[in-house]
């Protein structure tokens, strides 16, 4: 009977999946790696049709800060269901938007909240790209923008030419600081110091080609560009060298809002306050919602100059105001911070014991492990680097006028003349392993995303709820599925832990 009940089970999850195959888009993306068809889920939990149980550190691209069904979200909907209220009022005032205004506004950055304005946009965080990128132009009566490589903001035309894999260039493309694959060879403080250079050498020389632009977008923690977080001190520099130039800087706060990385919004960290933040997935508590928020003296536009019919979404609301309370008043961002980082310490023996990971990073509970080939010349993914940057950097701090490493943290702005290093030595990306990676996984019953600029990272997003039985469990999982890849990977080497290279700095 059992075993009848089980293949009937399995019969209808094989049907489902062939049905989804044969009428749906070939644009279709997760579910191409992940071939489950979700039932029932609760917390970090989901159960698919065939009866199978799984560990979600996918949380709909980061959307579930709460997870599944959280209590609190499914009280705030029925709430709104059984009262009669309508679901959807356009731009209407209403009891329910008041209240997630006045919860939002409550957890925004000092300086933006008292003087803030909020446009509800369309449900994907896309259109509040668009939006953002419509208020700055239409602000400054500028056009250009200020991106960065890596850099992901959406589908839509606007959104998508601002990301890291435009095929038109219509922005103005920056360095983005990393560690591991740093584009000056160098890393750290110094890398870092690099990038804010060129930016600032962009925006001052006549002759850059760049005029001055309508504003600059970034995200704090790149997300689909491969889990890396911004350098506070970088952040800072940013924020400086855009209001030195009247420049609206615009953090996407899409992925990393609501408690992700270990603060309630991102730029919580580095101490900065945007002029405009794009804010969707979480703000909405598992339900379509997308809004900007901007100072006051931004608002400029004339009416109707951005809409949405469905930005009146009334349950997402509802669902959003609950989340950001609960997340508040439950300090779940700190948690996110202390748990973050114990899982990121243990991942970190990855890089030791297993010569294909190359890097495990980020911030919070937004954390990549990044798979490399081991057998490769390493020589040819990383650039050489650059003659000169030490002086170079190091005249900066002397006659650039800029803070000392106490304010900004960056080892290159105080003149350090020591040669920098790297601080680990890449290799070049492998996709295939880090696909053979997600797939152990699944087979264990663990959900992960894969990103990064060749999609080799794969990528954990598990909800702020998450407790530390079930992060014990997702990183047992995830090693024993690193281990299971290497196995079968073609170019793994017998097993052979990794020296540390001498230079090795803090990742």
């Amino acid at each position: 009977m059992a075993g009848g009940t089980s293949g009937e089970a399995r019969a209808v999850h094989e049907g489902i999946l062939r049905r989804q195959s044969a009428r749906e888009s070939s644009a279709r993306t997760y579910a191409r790696a992940l071939p489950i068809v979700p039932v029932r889920a609760r917390g970090l939990t989901i159960e698919g049709a065939d009866g199978r149980r799984y560990l979600d550190c996918l949380s709909g691209a980061g959307t579930l800060a709460l997870g599944h069904n959280h209590p609190v979200v499914l009280e705030a909907i029925r709430r709104v269901l059984d009262s009669g209220a309508p679901l959807s009022v356009l731009d209407l005032a209403t009891p329910v938007k008041d209240a997630f205004v006045t919860e939002l506004f409550r957890t925004l950055p000092p300086g933006l909240a008292d003087r803030a304005r909020v446009q509800f946009c369309g449900p994907a965080g896309t259109d509040a790209v668009e939006a953002a990128l419509k208020l700055v132009r239409t602000a400054t009566g500028r056009t250009g923008i200020l991106a960065f490589t890596g850099a992901y903001h959406g589908m839509t035309a606007g959104a998508l030419a601002a990301s890291g894999g435009a095929p038109d260039v219509q922005v103005a493309r920056l360095p983005y600081p990393q560690d591991y694959r740093c584009p000056f060879g160098i890393g750290g403080p110094h890398g870092a110091e690099l990038a804010a250079r060129w930016t600032e050498s962009l925006l001052d020389d006549p002759r850059s080609g760049v005029p001055l632009p309508a504003g600059m977008i970034l995200e704090p923690v790149q997300g689909e560009g491969g889990v890396i977080p911004a350098p506070d001190a970088w952040l800072r520099r940013m924020r400086r060298l855009t209001a030195d130039r009247s420049i609206p800087l615009i953090a996407d706060e899409v992925q990393t809002g609501v408690g992700r990385t270990g603060a309630f919004w991102a730029v919580d960290h580095s101490g900065v306050t945007p002029d405009v933040m794009v804010l969707s997935k979480a703000i909405g508590g598992s339900l379509p919602l997308a809004v900007i928020v901007y100072r006051d003296d931004l608002d400029v536009w004339q009416p109707g100059a951005h809409a949405g019919t469905f930005r009146g979404n009334q349950l997402a609301m509802a669902a959003g105001t609950a989340t950001l309370a609960y997340v508040r008043e439950n300090a779940l961002a700190e948690r996110a911070a202390a748990l973050g980082s114990r899982m990121l310490n243990q991942l970190a023996e990855l890089t030791r014991a297993f010569p294909c990971v190359g890097d495990v990073r980020g911030r919070g509970l937004m954390i990549g492990v990044e798979l490399v080939n081991p057998d490769a010349d390493h020589t040819a993914s990383r650039p050489a680097p650059l003659a000169g940057a030490v002086g170079a950097v190091g005249a900066v701090g002397d006659a650039g006028g800029v803070p000392d490493v106490g304010d900004s943290g960056m080892g290159g702005i105080s003149g350090t003349a020591a040669r920098p290093e790297p601080t680990r030595t890449p290799r070049p990306a492998a996709p295939e392993l880090a696909a053979a990676v997600q797939r152990e996984c699944l087979q264990r019953g663990l959900i992960v995303e894969l990103g990064g600029r060749h999609a080799s990272v794969v990528r954990l997003l598990p909800p702020l709820t998450i407790s530390d039985e079930q992060a014990t469990a997702v990183l047992d999982r995830l090693t024993d599925a690193v281990a299971a890849a290497a196995r079968h990977h073609p170019s793994r080497r017998p097993h052979q832990q990794r020296k540390p290279c001498p230079a090795q700095g803090a990742g």
